[in-house]
């Protein structure tokens, strides 16, 4: 089984965002970048489908020379080789990245293709989606169950109120959410092998945006609060405070 995992750098949650002087991007100085948390579900399923079926892993991501670190976390959980489709700028955006995923995992040919559910720097939930329009193949996203039986994909996902049970033939596009496994910590044996792993380089093919970032803000501050502790007699005093501060009534 050829099996294709997708994974993205994002920053650390712990990070502390700054916008740069642009105000169009975020101010990278002192941020710690990581492996996108939903993409590890990516690759620890992809690996755990190696072990069942055999076959390989191959790890791809679109991004500058940096993203080849998302790569090597992907080569400590197990997959086997990478492609990193080195971009020059950090001026991409989600369709951008979808074509030129699109295009490699075209060439590959893999049998199953394996995203997070999505980067939680943009949370656009978009690219797993949009390679599955392009590659014209099935794209299940919000996945917390799958299986593979006698050539089918059967792949249970969230949805609002429950959970759905689809059935795909392959290839298809499987979208991890939290809850499909428990990543595994990388040993000393795994990370020192994975430093032995080949990372192909490749240029994008595609490089032209349609969206544009005009602007980024910071959201507003939290305000002090005000305590009421008068009992009832204060819900006069809180409901002037919801009408004319808060605006919510």
């Amino acid at each position: 089984m050829k099996i294709v995992v997708c994974v993205s750098l994002v920053p650390d949650t712990t990070t502390k965002v700054k916008i740069a002087g642009s105000g169009r991007i975020i101010d990278e100085s002192g941020v710690s970048f990581v492996l996108n948390p939903y993409d590890e579900f990516a690759v620890e399923e992809a690996v755990q489908l190696k072990e069942k079926n055999g076959g390989e892993v191959i790890a791809i991501s679109f991004g500058t020379d940096k993203y080849k670190e998302a790569i090597k976390k992907a080569f400590q959980m197990g997959a086997d080789t990478g492609v990193l489709i080195k971009s020059l700028t950090t001026d991409f955006d989600s369709f951008v990245v979808a074509k030129n995923l699109a295009n490699e995992i075209k060439e590959i040919s893999p049998d199953v293709i394996l995203f997070g559910k999505q980067s939680i720097d943009y949370d656009g939930v978009l690219i797993p989606q949009m390679v599955g329009e392009i590659l014209n193949i099935p794209a299940i996203n919000i996945v917390v169950k799958l299986e593979i039986k006698d050539g089918k994909v059967i792949a249970e996902r969230e949805i609002e109120g429950g959970k759905e049970i689809v059935e795909s033939n392959m290839p298809v596009i499987i979208g991890t959410q939290k809850g499909i496994n428990n990543p595994r910590y990388p040993n000393l044996k795994s990370i020192m092998a994975s430093k032995s792993k080949p990372i192909a380089e490749k240029n994008p093919v595609y490089t032209d945006n349609v969206t544009e970032v005009i602007e980024m803000r910071l959201p507003p501050s939290k305000s002090k609060g005000k305590i009421l502790s008068d009992g009832a007699s204060s819900v006069p005093e809180l409901v002037k405070l919801l009408r004319e501060e808060a605006k919510v009534l």
